[in-house]
């Protein structure tokens, strides 16, 4: 087997995350980014909705990693970063409301008792 350069390694990793990687994590908000290539391992940048999401892990290792290691012999592994500058939020909240004052462990000074009492008086109070 010929030796291939770095340059052609990349480059291989390159066109197969922009071809079956993109645009399935772009169906869900997020992006992938190759990052670097080096002593057979692949580091890529989560962003949007894969920045800090915990199901990036299992796309990471069982997806993208099981992916390029089979197309690309010189890829042994691969490793996530975060993106930094994220403004996607992909953690869920147990509300689906979003409300603030529904989580009692969310409320240490008794603001949610408040909050409903001033509400429910009325705007003649």
């Amino acid at each position: 087997m010929t030796e291939r350069t770095h340059e052609d390694i990349v480059k291989s990793i390159v066109e197969a995350m922009e071809m079956y990687v993109a645009p399935s994590v772009a169906q869900h908000g997020g992006e992938v980014n190759f990052t670097s290539f080096k002593d057979g391992n692949v580091v890529v940048q989560l962003s949007g909705a894969c920045s800090g999401c915990s199901g990036s892990t299992d796309t990471l290792k069982h997806g993208i990693e099981q992916m390029l290691t089979h197309l690309i012999p010189e890829v042994t592994s691969v490793q996530g970063i975060d993106d930094p500058n994220s403004i996607v939020d992909p953690y869920m909240t147990l509300d689906p409301f979003n409300d603030p004052f529904s989580d009692p462990f969310s409320d240490p000074f008794a603001m949610q008792e408040m909050y409903r009492q001033n509400n429910f008086k009325g705007e003649d109070s």
